[in-house]
């Protein structure tokens, strides 16, 4: 059996949860890649967003540091899904600075 056939063997009997953990994996692997969130210069000022959404990774972060939880900001957001938050975390989580940024420059608008 070659690697590949191996990865899908093993992908087919992972719990989701598992799953996006190794697509997180294989992000970083290919680079400054972050599924699930993007930049487009035309949606929100180019701030990085929850794809299929306008919802910022600052506002994300932002609602967490002021003690929303993650159950908080599903119900609060019904198009966001678990992963998407997993997603704004790693994010955040690599881009720290940028993100303090876009929350102390909105909180000012």
């Amino acid at each position: 059996m070659d690697a590949l056939q191996e990865v899908e063997r093993l992908l087919a009997d992972m719990p989701r949860a598992d799953k996006a953990q190794v697509l997180q994996w294989i992000a970083r692997d290919l680079g400054d890649a972050f599924p699930g969130v993007e930049q487009v210069p035309e949606v929100c000022g180019g701030e990085p967003v929850i794809v299929r959404t306008r919802i910022p990774v600052w506002l994300l972060v932002q609602a967490r540091c002021l003690g929303a939880t993650e159950a908080d900001l599903l119900r609060n957001y019904p198009t966001l899904r678990a992963e998407d938050l997993a997603n704004a975390w790693a994010y955040s989580r690599a881009h720290r600075e940028d993100i303090k940024e876009q929350i102390t420059e909105n909180e000012a608008a």
